[in-house]
């Protein structure tokens, strides 16, 4: 069998896996050890745990973890009610206020946990009745927290990132850097489109009416501040070059469950035991995807399919920059059906060569790489933020949810347009602070 039909059919099975609602970690690790039986026979099993352990053995890990763990405490604590009631307050004199609201506790949030999901979840349950409430359509309401969600991906600290540096040996403090400005610059794209949507549909509502005190604006501080602080520290003593990833997420995991203890009393066994489970169950749930797309890579790689593909993409006679639409759409595809982690883990190695001998900057393709699978969190058969808005707002069907979100959709796809003419956004920060990379 050629590599082209062995891809194909590698492919084929692993979607059908995917069909049967088979977790995403089984179904590479299943595609990739039937491949390797029908080339090597039982020969295979020999290099089974040693390729899976071997694509999770790395030190740098060991950040995962612990951003996750700094993710669920304050997921698991209500910060984000605090975050969200605050800006309220700040925006509800706005035309749609409450839709700003909700992407700029989105943003910060995302910050504060560097996962989309967590950040849907958390905004999700006092946004999106609190927007129906105030007579917000179901589609606004929802779409704006899915696509606001996505956000946690991009702004750092990111799992996404740590991801993609370990596997192409890139920096992920330069990483981190390089989300800082696309991730304003994507929020506020988003609070643009909620406000001309806003205005277009006129929206207005009786709390426009209400004022509040500078008091009253300010009355969340006090607690919302030390996880503020927390990651401008964390992210500090990495852009500083002061601590590794590992250490920064040590520390900043250790600091936020201690503020999360002392500002919200969360020290009984029960809520305690709550935020290590959560955290352990993502974990587990991240590295066992790594590890079953490094086999799956692996499988890739020994039926010559990986050097099939580098060597088309790389033989294309074509602008760079087509080169990079092609690229774009195949994450976009790619995105539609799988997590990030897994197409980052899978994807990056191959393409990390072709996109820097076409003379492309590695930080700020990482950059475009984020926002594609950012699309891919909000658009069907297998957007994860929709299932998480779903499992929130259930009375909300899934339709609604998607057409509240394809607006962002559009706006993402504008913002790599943006990125694409105008690369600057996106290198200048890491190249002013760390020196142009040789």
């Amino acid at each position: 069998m050629s590599p082209t039909m062995a891809g194909v059919a590698l492919i084929a099975g692993l979607f059908a896996l995917l069909a049967t609602g088979m977790p995403i970690a089984f179904a590479l690790g299943l595609a990739a050890v039937a491949a390797l039986l029908l080339q090597d026979g039982f020969g295979m099993f020999f290099v089974l745990s040693e390729t899976m352990f071997g694509g999770i053995a790395n030190l740098a890990y060991v950040s995962i973890p612990m951003f996750v763990l700094m993710g669920a405490a304050v997921a698991s604590s209500p910060a984000g009610g605090d975050l969200y009631s605050s800006l309220d307050r700040w925006l509800n004199r706005v035309p749609g206020g409450l839709v700003l609201s909700n992407i700029g506790a989105c943003a910060v949030f995302a910050g504060m946990t560097g996962s989309s999901p967590a950040t849907c979840a958390a905004i999700g349950k006092m946004g999106i009745p609190e927007m129906m409430k105030r007579g917000y359509p179901s589609s606004v309401a929802t779409g704006s927290i899915a696509a606001g969600g996505t956000l946690g991906i991009l702004i750092p600290p990111s799992i996404t990132f740590i991801v993609y540096g370990i596997s192409t040996e890139t920096s992920i403090g330069r990483l981190f850097m390089a989300g800082v400005f696309p991730g304003l610059m994507l929020t506020a794209m988003f609070m643009a489109w909620a406000l001309i949507d806003a205005k277009r549909k006129g929206y207005e509502f009786s709390s426009r009416g209400v004022r509040y005190t500078l008091k009253e604006k300010l009355s969340a501080l006090p607690r919302i501040g030390p996880f503020l602080l927390i990651i401008a520290g964390t992210l500090y003593v990495l852009y500083g070059g002061i601590a590794t990833p590992s250490e920064a997420a040590g520390a900043g995991a250790l600091l936020t469950l201690l503020v999360v203890v002392i500002a919200y009393r969360l020290y009984k066994f029960a809520p305690m035991a709550g935020i290590f489970g959560s955290a352990m169950r993502e974990s587990v749930m991240i590295m066992m995807i790594m590890a079953a797309a490094e086999l799956f890579a692996f499988a890739l790689s020994s039926l010559f399919i990986t050097q099939t593909i580098a060597t088309a993409i790389a033989a294309l006679e074509v602008n760079r920059w087509v080169l990079l639409g092609v690229i774009n759409l195949f994450l976009l595809v790619a995105g539609c059906f799988l997590p990030p982690v897994a197409i980052i883990v899978m994807a990056a190695p191959l393409l990390f060569p072709i996109v820097t001998q076409a003379g492309f900057d590695p930080y700020w393709f990482g950059v475009i790489l984020t926002i594609n699978m950012e699309i891919g969190l909000i658009t069907p058969p297998v957007g994860l933020n929709l299932f998480v808005i779903r499992a929130i707002a259930p009375e909300v069907p899934t339709k609604e949810i998607l057409w509240g979100a394809l607006p962002y959709v559009l706006v993402m796809m504008l913002a790599i347009v943006i990125l694409c003419i105008f690369p600057g956004i996106a290198t200048w920060l890491p190249n002013h602070m760390m020196g142009v990379p040789t």
